[in-house]
């Protein structure tokens, strides 16, 4: 964890302590699940995609003529 955290407020320079520093983290962390859970969509989709064009024996460019 870092040591301090600040916002800038105007030109006024804010550490973040108590309860702003605990929202603070927690939407840092929520941010950083979120794209985990994004990533791993992504691949699971990835992984499906393959398997479904390995169980028909067709490449990807195959199945973009078959649906053109």
């Amino acid at each position: 964890m870092a040591d301090k955290i600040y916002i800038q407020n105007d030109n006024e320079k804010i550490e973040l302590t108590g309860i702003a520093l605990a929202d603070f983290l927690n939407v840092q962390e929520e941010i950083k699940n979120a794209e985990l859970a994004k990533q791993a969509e992504a691949q699971a989709k990835a992984t499906a995609k393959a398997a479904l064009l390995d169980r028909l024996g067709i490449t990807a460019d195959e199945a973009k003529l078959l649906l053109s």
